[in-house]
């Protein structure tokens, strides 16, 4: 099953007045969704479309954790020799069908048109991917990752490499030779085979189970539910909202963006120039919004599915632990030293990664909020809970689900 979108595409492509260009291409073949499917699968996991001939898009997407990475690192290498850093940390591919496009305005269809949400969507974490096409786009392109310097260079590569054979059989024999053809074609196949409901959202997890009615909550998990939902402990359902709605079961992200003055990463080399910051939805990678002050250090709010299985948390990567990541919430306002360094005159320097002069961007709501000395929100047996619970939300076809 294909999510509407995506459906429209393979309708879009052959009519005669698409509503967007990119669906409009016509191939010598039109392929079915199941083929698209199976062929974006393919390409996925093909490492001769990078520049080093060893990197594919599962590299940093395993499918086994979540179509995240496999590893602990930050940010994961890529580049001409698989040497080269990124800038930030590898998101999850998973439970993306339903992101909107970015919008600096956004209105929630629940009833209420007046609240706006501020900047909402997209596909990456400063929001600059509107589609499953425009997002695999990037690491294609992308000097640190998948190296390639064009898209005709990609095609090339495509064109002597084991999955050249299928690429022809989908789309008809000739469009390997027509490099602007072929790299929508490749494009919209991996595109489609991101909406394959098995591998990219299964809502298979035991909280999945839980709402159901098919599996119980153990009592650290129901603690740790509670603590998500109230808004004056974790709060967590402000940003990652885990409610039935209409129907359909949870995301765990509002899609949103915001700043939470996560502590500086120093194992990303480009943080080794104190002039260097990443300021998210303002720059540096993105530049359409480099003239909104009120935008800088915002970042993607992440679907918290799968969390557990992963080895590098927030934007930067700068925890590595799942109850570290949680207890930041507990300890960045009460107890700053612990998640930030202390300047040479033994002060804390807090929001060591934003400048100064965006500082006010910062989200102080609940679970933030009480000031140094305060009493947490969030005690340890707290985080142990929320962690519990977030167990829960890992899907059962990943190995992380059977230890």
């Amino acid at each position: 099953m294909l999510s509407c979108w995506a459906v429209a595409g393979l309708v879009g492509a052959q009519a005669s007045q698409p509503a967007q260009p990119f669906y409009a291409t016509r191939f010598e073949r039109q392929p079915s969704p199941t083929e698209l499917t199976e062929l974006g699968r393919r390409l996925f996991n093909e490492p001769a479309l990078s520049a080093s001939g060893r990197m594919s898009c599962a590299t940093c997407h395993s499918p086994q954790h979540a179509y995240g990475p496999a590893n602990a690192l930050a940010v994961q290498l890529g580049g001409p020799d698989g040497r080269l850093q990124g800038l930030r940390a590898v998101p999850s591919l998973r439970y993306r069908q339903a992101t909107p496009p970015f919008s600096e305005h956004f209105n929630d269809s629940d009833g209420n048109d007046s609240i706006d949400q501020g900047p909402t969507g997209g596909r990456t974490w400063d929001g600059r991917a509107n589609s499953a096409h425009e997002q695999a786009e990037m690491p294609l392109l992308s000097p640190l990752e998948m190296a390639n310097r064009s898209p005709a260079d990609v095609i090339a590569r495509l064109a002597t490499s084991p999955s050249a054979g299928a690429f022809r059989a989908t789309f008809g024999p000739q469009v390997l030779g027509q490099p602007d053809k072929a790299w929508k074609g490749l494009l919209w196949a991996l595109e489609v085979f991101q909406q394959s409901p098995a591998d990219f959202y299964p809502y298979n997890s035991r909280y999945d189970a839980f709402l159901r009615g098919q599996a119980q909550l153990n009592a650290a998990e129901r603690r740790g539910m509670a603590l998500f939902n109230d808004q004056n402990k974790g709060n967590c359902l402000q940003c990652h909202p885990g409610a039935v709605k209409r129907g359909a079961f949870p995301e765990f992200t509002d899609h949103g963006l915001i700043a939470l003055g996560v502590p500086r990463n120093p194992a990303i080399r480009a943080n080794a120039d104190p002039a260097w910051f990443d300021l998210g939805l303002c720059g540096p990678l993105r530049t359409d919004l480099q003239d909104h002050p009120e935008y800088c250090g915002l970042f993607k709010t992440p679907s918290l599915r799968n969390v557990a299985v992963r080895q590098a948390f927030f934007h930067n990567g700068v925890y590595h632990r799942l109850e570290d990541a949680v207890r930041f919430y507990a300890d960045r306002d009460t107890r700053p030293e612990r998640v930030y360094p202390r300047s040479r005159d033994g002060g804390v320097k807090k929001y060591d990664d934003l400048p100064a002069q965006y500082e006010s961007n910062v989200n102080t709501e609940a679970p933030f909020g009480t000031g140094p000395g305060g009493r947490a929100r969030l005690s340890e047996a707290d985080v142990r809970d929320l962690v519990a619970f977030l167990r829960t939300l890992t899907d059962s076809d990943l190995p992380a689900a059977r230890r």
